[in-house]
């Protein structure tokens, strides 16, 4: 991987939603690790007015608190894995045995699509680089549609056996196991089948429950589904979060951070140049009824106060 530039952290205090006004902020993803929030983003970076997406990097903030981040040097490209053509998707990182994942959906240079990518690093700031050289998921190991972005928005969960697990998909739902090296499946590619699901699964545990949240319909909104088990079967449960303000998608990180939930995801919100193409981060609070369903997000203009 090639070396960059060394830039100097910068320090954002986010007192309202979106978070951060510097930079146009996507598809959030979002790691607890040490007493530390990182969230990881795509960098949006369409001209004023451009229909598209213009995404060449992935971003990484951290925070003690929720609301002081931190902007660290961009960790990721979409071309520093070699067999990438560009395009830097939503992704997901995650951490096993002192190394950190990052899955992430580029354009392949070869196969035609979509396709995920795992890159390692031993620190959550990276930098990262490519963990096998070759795509994990390409769009010609599924099948069930025709479209060529059906292998996109990868979210790994850690069972508390240890079993990891990979979702990903638009339009259908994939999951497979993956082996404890992280960077291959251990199964066959399988499928769920949710509700209008469009994209962007994300998966968390509370207590008993698992929850796989995603983008439904389009212009999309968030919808939910609960369990007793990692690979099902899911109950639908509805919708989390509605419409966000001037996007077409909706791309949501599920945390527990300092005892308290929190429902992460973009918006159009900074004005007057954003939009489906130009979005921004935004954080919430999340909450549970006394049955384990979770309550519906309110989306504010103040977001959250600091943790303690």
């Amino acid at each position: 991987m090639a070396s960059a530039p060394s830039v100097p952290d910068t320090t954002i205090k986010a007192t309202s939603n979106p978070i951060f006004t510097h930079k146009y902020t996507a598809d959030p993803a979002a790691l607890v690790y040490k007493d530390k929030v990182y969230l990881y983003a795509g960098h949006d970076e369409a001209p004023a007015k451009r229909e598209g997406y213009v995404m060449h990097e992935w971003l990484v903030f951290s925070s003690p608190d929720m609301v002081t981040w931190t902007e660290h040097q961009s960790p990721l490209k979409a071309k520093d894995f070699a067999w990438a053509k560009g395009e830097a998707w939503a992704s997901h990182v995650i951490e096993r045995d002192g190394k950190f994942y990052w899955y992430s959906t580029v354009e392949h240079a070869a196969i035609r699509g979509k396709a995920i990518g795992v890159a390692v690093s031993d620190s959550p700031l990276g930098p990262f680089k490519d963990a096998r050289g070759t795509a994990l998921i390409t769009n010609d190991m599924t099948t069930e549609t025709k479209i060529n972005w059906n292998d996109i928005d990868p979210a790994v969960f850690i069972d508390d056996n240890g079993q990891a697990y990979l979702f990903w998909g638009n339009t259908t739902l994939h999951y497979a196991k993956l082996k404890k090296n992280m960077t291959e499946l251990d199964g066959p590619i399988n499928t769920i089948k949710l509700p209008h699901f469009t994209e962007a699964p994300w998966v968390h545990k509370r207590k008993d429950w698992y929850y796989l949240s995603y983008a439904y319909q389009f212009p999309e909104k968030t919808a939910y589904a609960m369990s007793k088990n990692i690979e099902g079967p899911w109950e639908y449960k509805g919708i989390l979060n509605e419409l966000a303000g001037n996007s077409n998608t909706n791309h949501q990180a599920i945390i527990d951070f300092k005892g308290k939930s929190y429902f992460i995801y973009h918006n159009g919100g900074i004005q007057p140049e954003g939009g489906s193409f130009r979005r921004s981060v935004c954080i919430d609070y999340l909450d549970y009824n006394k049955d384990g369903t979770m309550k519906r997000v309110a989306m504010t203009s103040e977001g959250v106060k600091p943790a303690k």
